[in-house]
């Protein structure tokens, strides 16, 4: 079992993204992949599952502030402090063929990485979506990477109008693609998985859970006995399907099963 010594890094920069987004960037020479994560201490707070966003020797998590572990996080400095330990979780693969990669919200700092490692040895095309075009982020370094990118908002300010699953499905109808990668909320990783399923497309999806150990001993990021941070966090599509708990049900921090 590997629990990953906790090492103290200094932040290098810290930078706004977009409304609520913060990427931070640190040192660290540890070989990372696509879709893998590391476990973030706030020293006198938490510690918090963080997807690499950056894989080079400086390595970066990008999160939007949405509690107190991750609005410490984003008012700290360059200089300053935090605990990591990781890289834990698999990471994304794609076959032959042609890659599409697919974020949502702030699961786009998952994907990110994919579009530009796979864009070495395959054509890739992307699409992300947010809710509104001030909830973007990422958008030039994935139009740099991809072939084709499509940007989708729910309020029309930027992009295309409408969701994100609406663009994926468009594209699957208009080429064939041997690989799907996917991560944001829970909703629309259900939809594209689906979509996959039924077009016979592998896909890989990062699910998003709560974690509180990072080496699978804790079990809070169960999804029916798969454990996110051990077995995931990305998972074949097909394997979630058949879960009862994927697109529909999630632990809470005390272990309650509720509804997504």
């Amino acid at each position: 079992m590997r629990t990953g010594e906790l090492r103290t890094v200094s932040i290098e920069s810290i930078l706004s993204e977009s409304r609520d987004v913060w990427t931070i960037r640190y040192a660290d020479g540890r070989r990372a992949l696509p879709g893998q994560f590391v476990m973030v201490w706030v020293p006198g707070v938490n510690e918090v599952p963080m997807s690499l966003s950056y894989l080079g020797k400086m390595k970066g998590f990008t999160f939007r502030t949405v509690g107190k572990t991750t609005s410490v996080l984003s008012l700290m400095h360059s200089g300053d402090r935090i605990g990591v330990r990781g890289i834990f979780g698999n990471s994304f693969a794609a076959e032959e063929g042609r890659v599409l990669v697919a974020g949502g919200g702030t699961g786009i700092a998952s994907v990110v990485t994919a579009v530009e490692e796979f864009s070495r040895d395959h054509t890739v095309d992307a699409a992300i979506g947010a809710k509104s075009a001030d909830e973007l982020f990422f958008t030039e370094r994935i139009e740099d990477a991809a072939a084709e990118t499509v940007v989708t908002t729910d309020d029309g300010s930027a992009g295309e109008k409408g969701l994100v699953t609406q663009a994926v499905e468009r594209m699957m109808d208009k080429r064939r693609y041997g690989t799907l990668i996917a991560c944001g909320p829970e909703k629309m990783l259900y939809r594209i998985a689906k979509m996959a399923h039924e077009k016979g497309v592998e896909a890989r999806i990062s699910v998003e859970r709560y974690m509180k150990c990072g080496f699978g001993i804790c079990d809070a990021c169960s999804i029916d006995g798969h454990l996110a941070c051990v077995d995931g966090p990305v998972f074949d599509a097909n394997v979630l399907l058949s879960t009862s708990d994927f697109g529909r049900y999630r632990l809470t921090p005390s272990g309650r099963r509720v509804s997504i």
